[in-house]
Order: structure tokens, then C-alpha cells, then sequence
């Protein structure tokens, strides 16, 4: 009993089609692995915003205008300078169809293993509804 050499012929097409196949899936695979190094990845830095802080926010008598102080912490990257964007709000969850007042609160010279405070003046505020303050964005210059 013998193959016949047309059964031989028609096998020999099937195995390179599995190889052509095998390597159209796998290649871009091996590839990317290969590109990316294989080491480990380095830890970006945190955002700025999980630095900062509002550590309470109250209406001030005398003016009824709302209050926040602000505090910040020093990073790795050195000494440097915040600038925190500070949203006033009757409600934690934002209203999609409201705009929430906003203060711009400046912490400059702030040390590595420092904690620096500032304090966010916002609008005047209806006496029937409490305020509610919250830091909306963040960015970190580093100083020289």
C-alpha cells in the first residue's frame, strides 16, 4: 500500500497554508512583544489633582461668600508650584445642564516633603442651601 503522489502533493499545500496562516496570526504578536522591550514598565507619575486637597468648605458670615481651603503636597520631582481649580456646587454629583462656579487658588514654592495650604474664596452664596466644594482640576510646574 503506497501514497499516491497526488495525495503527497495536495499535503504539502495544506501544511504551507497552516504555516502561512500560523504566521500571518502570530508575527504581529511576536513582534509587539519583541518592540516593547519585555522589561518592566516604569510607574508613571500621579496626576496632580491626587495631590491636592479641599479640606473643608464653608460660608463665610461677614461676606456669605463660600470658602475652601486648599492643601498641597510636595512631590518627588522637587519643589514646585500648584495651580488648583476649585468648584463650588450645591450637590457632589455635577447638574450635566448647570455650570458650577470655579476659583483658581495659586500655592507656589511648594517644598518635596512639604504641605502648603491656601484657601479658595468663591461666590456668595444663597442662604438656604449649603455649598459644597471640590477640587476640579490641578496642574504642577516644577520650579528651579
Amino acid at each position: 500500500m503506497g501514497v499516491s503522489t497526488s495525495a503527497l502533493k495536495w499535503q504539502g499545500w495544506l501544511v504551507g497554508l497552516v504555516t502561512l496562516a500560523g504566521l500571518l496570526v502570530f508575527a504581529p504578536l511576536a513582534l509587539y512583544v519583541w518592540a516593547g522591550g519585555g522589561g518592566p514598565v516604569a510607574a508613571e507619575p500621579r496626576a496632580a489633582v491626587e495631590y491636592v486637597r479641599v479640606t473643608g468648605c464653608r460660608i463665610d458670615p461677614a461676606s456669605r461668600r463660600v470658602v475652601a481651603p486648599v492643601e498641597a503636597t510636595g512631590r518627588r520631582e522637587g519643589p514646585g508650584e500648584y495651580i488648583v481649580t476649585v468648584e463650588f456646587r450645591d450637590s457632589p454629583p455635577p447638574d450635566p445642564t448647570g455650570r458650577a462656579a470655579q476659583s483658581l487658588v495659586k500655592l507656589p514654592g511648594v517644598a518635596t516633603d512639604a504641605t502648603e495650604r491656601a484657601e479658595a474664596v468663591g461666590p456668595v452664596w444663597p442662604p438656604a442651601t449649603t455649598p459644597w466644594c471640590g477640587v476640579a482640576a490641578a496642574t504642577f510646574t516644577t520650579t528651579p
